[in-house]
């Protein structure tokens, strides 16, 4: 199953070696950073030393500056939040989430915040399912490597460990997380027009909608159909202008 990690304003380089290496140990090689603190994080030395070895991950490894490019091609996304958020998506542990997602058609990517502030909200929110590790409520804090060799864990049983690693998707694909992006920012704006949404008191009324739509589990051509009301609606409204 395709499957990504996706690091998000990363502060420390050392902690882009050690998420190498805990992927590399569980067989995942897919790793995208979005504007990492340092832009030749992926060659530094401090980096390379902690990855121990897993060199062939930080050559694959790709730098970009949005979240959207990160997630271009996939289609399901975990947050990894300690804190669930109001309005945002459900939160399970890995244990409870991942064995049945892993028997679905999804593109899955991980995503994991700055080593200080964590994820955003506006992050969060476009995620289908944040997932939380348990912990001494004592101390629960974790390293960001540390995270991230959890969830791989996690993810590598769900997936039934090394016997899995070249199951095919059984369902048709769906849309992936830029999409779905897309197709919101097209009903925000036609919200507007039909006086539906006020963009000065918004409230949660949109990532209500991206929590909606993600359950819906959209495909290519239902994006396209979704678009299509949208056109339609913010046209209707220009009619109606006297």
């Amino acid at each position: 199953m395709k499957t990504r990690f996706v690091l998000i304003n990363t502060s420390h380089a050392g902690n882009v070696g050690a998420a190498a290496r805990a992927m590399r140990v569980m067989g995942f090689d897919d790793l995208v950073l979005v504007a990492p603190r340092w832009p030749d994080v992926l060659t530094r030395e401090e980096t390379v030393q902690r990855a121990s070895g897993a060199l062939d991950v930080l050559e694959r490894a790709r730098i970009v500056a949005t979240l959207d490019e990160a997630l271009d091609g996939m289609s399901y996304l975990c947050a990894t939040a300690m804190t669930p958020r109001d309005f945002g998506p459900p939160t399970f542990t890995p244990r409870e989430h991942l064995p049945a997602l892993a028997q679905s058609p999804h593109s899955v990517a991980f995503l994991f915040g700055s080593e200080r502030f964590g994820m955003s909200n506006d992050d969060v929110y476009r995620c289908h399912a944040a997932l939380t590790i348990p912990t001494d409520p004592q101390f629960g804090s974790l390293n960001l490597a540390a995270a991230i060799q959890v969830i791989a864990y996690e993810w590598r049983t769900a997936l039934g460990g090394f016997r899995s690693v070249r199951a095919e998707p059984v369902e048709a694909p769906l849309a992936d997380a830029r999409a779905v992006a897309g197709m919101l920012a097209h009903w925000e704006r036609s919200l507007v027009e039909i006086g539906f949404l006020d963009p000065a008191a918004p409230k949660k009324l949109m990532p209500r909608l991206n929590q909606l739509f993600n359950r819906s589990r959209l495909t290519p051509e239902e994006i396209h159909i979704l678009r299509g009301v949208a056109k339609s609606m913010a046209e209707a409204a220009a009619k109606a202008k006297p």
